[in-house]
């Protein structure tokens, strides 16, 4: 059992930075995603496969940035483990992110640019508990006994 001091690292002033961290991240991902969804709606490309395609190079893009900067210190085993376990986790993302642009084109009238920005601001807090629990997961030592850890980074780098 994790202890109450593993649990409350939420509440920490190195959590927050790591959170804020996350949003800069995500924030040019999504400028790389409604960037390509347009260029690509603008070459004819269908809407949902224009998204997918917008939504994938935004996940490898955040990934980058994350795996240098945000969870550089959570960083363990081979990078392209890490990417693709990272990639798996972000296609839940990418379901719910396609689901409302689909409802919102076709039942909706929605544009697919603003679609798709409803659709990644509905993605994003799972995103970021993926990312956090199971994508820069670390194994340490807690109490006494191996357990896996959730908590947010510690302070300096740490070797990949």
């Amino acid at each position: 059992m994790a202890s109450t001091r593993t649990k409350n690292r939420v509440f920490t002033l190195s959590y927050f930075r790591s959170f804020i961290k996350f949003n800069i991240v995500g924030l040019t991902g999504v400028f790389v995603n409604e960037g390509l969804l347009i260029a690509l709606q603008a070459q004819g490309v269908y809407v949902l496969t224009a998204s997918a395609i917008a939504i994938e190079v935004s996940i490898l893009s955040n990934f980058l940035l994350n795996d240098l900067w945000t969870f550089r210190d959570r960083r363990s085993g081979h990078f392209a483990v890490r990417l693709v376990k990272f990639n798996l986790l972000m296609l839940l993302g990418l379901a719910v992110n396609l689901a409302i642009i689909f409802v919102g084109v076709n039942y909706f009238g929605v544009a697919a640019a603003l679609a798709n920005l409803v659709g990644i601001a509905a993605a994003f807090l799972l995103r970021y508990e993926l990312s956090v629990k199971y994508a820069w997961m670390r194994e340490e030592v807690i109490e006494g006994a191996q357990a896996t850890s959730i908590s947010e980074p510690t302070a300096g780098p740490r070797k990949a």
